[in-house]
This record gives C-alpha cells, structure tokens and sequence, in this order.
C-alpha cells in the first residue's frame, strides 16, 4: 500500500468545476458547441458546475470529490477505531523503509468491517509487509479463523510476527515467505478451489492481473477480492506517465472493468482499493 494523497487537490476541483462552464464538441462533430442550447440546458450545466458537483451538462458530478486536506484527514482519523496495538507498529513503522507501503488506519478499519460483514473465516493476503492490515483482518476473523500472510520479506515479517503476538492472533496467521504466486498455487493444489472467504492484493503492481486470476478460483462466490494501490499516487489519470508498474495498473484497473465474474468498483480509500464480489 502506498499512503498518499487521496483526493484531487484544490487546483484540480476546481479546474473539475470550470469544466462544466467550457464549450463542448459532440461526437463526430469538430465545431465547438455551447454545452447548453437553452435555458433550461443552462441551468442544467450551471448546476452541474457548481460547488456542490462539476463534470458537463452530459456528464455531471452531483456530488463531486471532497477535498480531503490535513484537518479533515485528521477528523476522519479522530473517528476512526484503531487499536492500540496497531497505532504502535504504525509508529514504529514509520522509522523503516518503505513505510508508505503500510495500509492507512481508515482503510484497515473498512477491511475489517468487510471481514465481519461477509462473515469470513479464511483469508489470502499477497503482501504483508510488517502486518498492520493482517492484524485489522484477523481481529475481526472468529477465534478458529485463519489468515495466510504470504510476503518475500523475512525482515518484515519479523516486524509483523512481534506484533501479531502482541495483538492476540498469532494462532489465526499461517505464515507463507516466498513468491505469491508460488504461494496461491499451493494453496490451490492444498485446499482446493472456493475454499477462502477473501483475498487481499498488496504486492508487486505488474503481477495484479496473476494474483487476480488465482485468487477467483481460491475464493468462494460471494467471497471478495480486494486489490489495493490502483489510483497509484494518482499516476493512473496522468497522461504523461507511462512507466511500466503504472501501465499495469491502468491495463488491470481496465480488465476489472470490464469482468463480468465479479461485481467491482474502486473505492477512494488509502491509495484506492478496488473491491470485487466474486459471482
């Protein structure tokens, strides 16, 4: 997980708001049009643009994005229930490599509300890094539910085994230290398909679509896959970025789409995490 910005800037909301104001050009035509030919069409685009939305008058935002700054982002964080022991490793985290990896405190509280609410038992997670969001899901799995922890890191998961103890679920984690996709086909060949209740993606970018494929067939109907990192710094909307991990994500983001096995959308959390129900 990358912890970044998570909405559009200022700047960026309201350019979003000017844009409903703009001409517009209809398909297949190369004239610029008003994007209003009335005055009802104009106070259709006027609402669109306002403050409360953006987008066109073909395409308008009702309720536009918010701009999440430090002290709303500290609101949601004073409502957010975080355990103690996860505050710690945050803390603690903060001091090593790679910290923005590890999952935001809002976003590890919404994993266990889904754990809860599908009533799961039985987890996947592909990328541990030192444990904060293996902790959020396995306190909410009941006392016999397991987690596998599948990472190619022994020196986070010393991280992640002190605090696992600490939080009480060091019984609930199975721990697999190698290479994910070696990993989903073992656990394929050992337990069969559907066996799993979720399975959570946090690991190399460029191997999404591998972890996706494996996971629909270790996961249940009715089960969830979450796949986390797809806004991706917000590099996926820029144009003039095209580095490899980033392609990924776009190609992924765009296959997901279009899946008819699952029921999918990208939540704005952390550095967006996309949700599938798996049909």
């Amino acid at each position: 997980t990358r912890l970044c910005a998570r909405v559009p800037s200022q700047s960026l909301a309201r350019a979003a708001r000017r844009q409903g104001s703009r001409l517009a050009s209809p398909p297949g035509s190369s004239a610029p049009v008003r994007a209003s030919r009335s005055r009802a069409a104009s106070h259709v685009s006027r609402a669109a643009a306002s403050t409360d939305g953006g987008g066109t008058a073909d395409d308008p935002w009702n309720k536009g994005p918010i701009d999440l700054d430090a002290r709303l982002y500290s609101y949601l964080l004073g409502t957010t229930r975080e355990p103690e022991v996860l505050r710690q490793l945050r803390v603690e985290t903060s001091t090593l490599r790679g910290s923005q990896m590890q999952v935001p405190p809002e976003q590890g509280q919404l994993m266990a509300l889904l754990i809860e609410l599908i009533g799961a038992e039985r987890v996947i997670e592909v990328g541990t890094y030192t444990g904060y969001s293996s902790i959020a899901m396995a306190l909410a799995l009941p006392a016999d539910g397991v987690l596998v922890a599948c990472d190619t890191s022994e020196p986070s998961f010393e991280v992640a085994r002190r605090y696992w103890k600490l939080a009480g679920v060091e019984s609930k984690i199975e721990e697999r230290l190698g290479d994910g996709k070696a990993t989903l086909d073992a656990l394929l060949a050992r337990d069969g398909p559907g066996h799993y209740d979720v399975g959570f993606v946090d690991a190399d970018k460029r191997g999404y679509w591998e972890y996706y494929e494996k996971l629909l067939k270790l996961v249940r109907p009715g089960g969830l896959i979450a796949v986390d990192n797809v806004l991706w710094y917000g590099k996926v909307a820029d144009p003039d970025v095209a580095d490899k991990q980033t392609e990924a994500i776009r190609e992924f983001n765009a296959r997901v789409a279009e899946d008819e096995r699952v029921t999918q959308q990208i939540v704005p959390v952390g550095d967006g995490l996309t949700l599938c129900r798996v049909r």
